[in-house]
Order: C-alpha cells, then sequence, then structure tokens
C-alpha cells in the first residue's frame, strides 16, 4: 500500500511539474544578467535582441536585463549558477572569460553549474585610438613600447576578458610590456579614450557601430584580430598583416542555470535563433549584424572544451604572475 501511495505521489509530481514547464514562459519577468555596465557590446546585444525572442516565444516572455559588472564577469556568471533553475533566471556568458577564469583561480563559479543555451556572436577584436592619436597604425604603439617598456596604456573590460587576453597575446607576439589598464566595460573605455587618459583601448568590433565603413570620428581603428579583414572596414590591416600573427574574438550568448529541464532549454535556444533571423532585428542593428555567429548549446559547450586546452598556458602564467 505505502509502495502504491508513494507511486501515485511520484506521478502526481511528475505531471504537476511537466505542466507548469509546459506553461513557460508565462506573463512574467525573465531576468536576464549581464556581467558589464550598460552600453557595452554585451549590454547592447541583449537589449536589442531580447525584445524579437519575445516575439519567437509567443510574446509571453519578458525579459529584463540586469547589470551585474566588475570581476571580469564573474559576478554575473555566479548569479546564473546559483538561480533557482526555473527558467525565469538566465544570463549572458562572455567567451573566453567565462570558461578562462576558473582556470586561472578559483571562481565564484564552475561550468559544471551553467548549461549554455545557445552562442549568438563571435566578435573579433579591435585595436582603437582616439582621432587626434599620436599612433597612425600598431607598429607605431609596438615601436613606443619597445623604446619605453610601459609608456602606452592599453585598456580592456577586466582581467580575463577577451580585450584582457587579447592584450596579453600581442604583448608575447611583439615582445612588449604595456601598462594595462582595467574597466568595468567598453563604455568606460570609450569615455577616458575621447577624454585623453587613455591611449589604445582594446574593444570588440561590434562596439563601435559608428566606425564602419568610414572609421572616421572621435575614434580610429589601427588593427583587426581575425584572420581576415572585415568587410565594412577593409582598409583597417589585421594584426597579421603588420607583423603580429595574433587573432582574438569575444563570443556571447545566453545561459541558465544547469537545472533548468532540456524542453525549456530547446525552446529558448530555437526562440533565440528566430529572433536573430527576423528581418527587423538584422536591420536594427548593424553593429551585430556582421558578427552574428549562432551555434547550439551543446555544440557550443564542446567548442568551449577545445579553446579551454589553447589557453591553458595563459592561465599558468596569470597564476605564476599572482602568485609572486
Amino acid at each position: 500500500m505505502n509502495k502504491k501511495i508513494a507511486a501515485l505521489v511520484a506521478a502526481f509530481g511528475f505531471t504537476a511539474s511537466g505542466a507548469a514547464w509546459a506553461a513557460w514562459p508565462e506573463d512574467k519577468p525573465i531576468e536576464v544578467v549581464v556581467g558589464f555596465a550598460p552600453g557595452g557590446g554585451t549590454d547592447v546585444m541583449a537589449r536589442k535582441l531580447l525584445p524579437f525572442v519575445e516575439r519567437a516565444l509567443g510574446g509571453k516572455a519578458k525579459f529584463v536585463v540586469l547589470n551585474k559588472p566588475g570581476a571580469g564577469g564573474e559576478i554575473a556568471f555566479a548569479s546564473i549558477a546559483r538561480a533557482a533553475p526555473d527558467a525565469y533566471s538566465m544570463g549572458v556568458v562572455n567567451v573566453p572569460g567565462y570558461n578562462f577564469l576558473p582556470m586561472t583561480r578559483k571562481t565564484q563559479y564552475t561550468m559544471d553549474e551553467i548549461r549554455l543555451v545557445a552562442r549568438v556572436v563571435e566578435d573579433p577584436n579591435v585595436i582603437v585610438v582616439p582621432a587626434a592619436s599620436r599612433f597612425r597604425n600598431l607598429p607605431d604603439v609596438i615601436a613606443a613600447l619597445r623604446s619605453k617598456p610601459g609608456s602606452v596604456t592599453f585598456g580592456h573590460n577586466g582581467a580575463g576578458t577577451n580585450g584582457h587576453l587579447a592584450i596579453r597575446m600581442l604583448a608575447a607576439a611583439a615582445t612588449v610590456e604595456p601598462n594595462e589598464i582595467s574597466y568595468r566595460g567598453t563604455a568606460a573605455q570609450r569615455t577616458d579614450l575621447l577624454g585623453g587618459h587613455l591611449e589604445v583601448g582594446m574593444v570588440s568590433l561590434s562596439e563601435i557601430p559608428e566606425l564602419h565603413g568610414t572609421n572616421k570620428g572621435p575614434l580610429r581603428v589601427i588593427a583587426i584580430l581575425s584572420k581576415k579583414r572585415f568587410p565594412s572596414l577593409s582598409e583597417v590591416p589585421t594584426a597579421e598583416e603588420v607583423g603580429f600573427p595574433v587573432t582574438s574574438t569575444a563570443e556571447r550568448g545566453f545561459a541558465v542555470p544547469k537545472g533548468v529541464p532540456e524542453d525549456i532549454v530547446k525552446k529558448l535556444e530555437a526562440g533565440i535563433a528566430e529572433g536573430l533571423r527576423n528581418p527587423e532585428y538584422l536591420t536594427g542593428s548593424p553593429g551585430d549584424e556582421p558578427v552574428i555567429a549562432f551555434m547550439p548549446g551543446a555544440e557550443w559547450q564542446k567548442r568551449l572544451e577545445d579553446m579551454s586546452e589553447a589557453l591553458r598556458p595563459y592561465a599558468e602564467v596569470m597564476r605564476a604572475n599572482e602568485q609572486k
């Protein structure tokens, strides 16, 4: 008798749970945590795309972006890991920071606590300077650093972020040592570049849409860290073209706590894919459109595992430096 009662309870619980998940998303807020300040590439991407994901999910979903900047995105990643697995809390993860930070130190999250839903963009790093900068190109910057180590300030968005890693890779390839300045987001980098307080910024391509096709304005791109030139900045050389074989990209996408049910993850993944295909989104996001690179969560997870092996030497150097 007790076994029958237990079986009935278990069956009822499963049915009730299944019905609850079938109703997702209900007409209530879904919190989306972003690990960088408002105005940066991650924040802008999320805020522009999510209204189209809402439509793809039938109009019931109500996404609310919450910025939790700091620690190279770690605060936001930890928030995703600790959230209830009810599909009403999710976030944006930034690669390589997301998989690189746990390789360098004990973090507030582990990748085992988070499930990737979908990659949205793969965004190459670009090196920018103020329009009136004394540096005409990347070789000028390297020459200044070789003449006087630490004499050029280089901005990035926090230890372990794609920008920070890009600077470390460039420093190793060119055998120089820039004066690194850490920021909480690209908007802050931009402010200091325009104000003359920062000489060189390491940002991602989608964060400067006003320069695409012209490269004229208050900021100027002097190199792109990709394998080939980008069509909208065709006159800007790759770092490799000018003698420094460094490639670095920022990947951004969405993730949920590990325990979110499979059917909800797949529904969300499909909604993101449909949102990215929406013509209104594409025409309204000129900065994101050139770097859209959708990838299902499982495939993205496998890619990160392979990437982590390539990043391991840089993680070992960072750990060694912190122990000095």
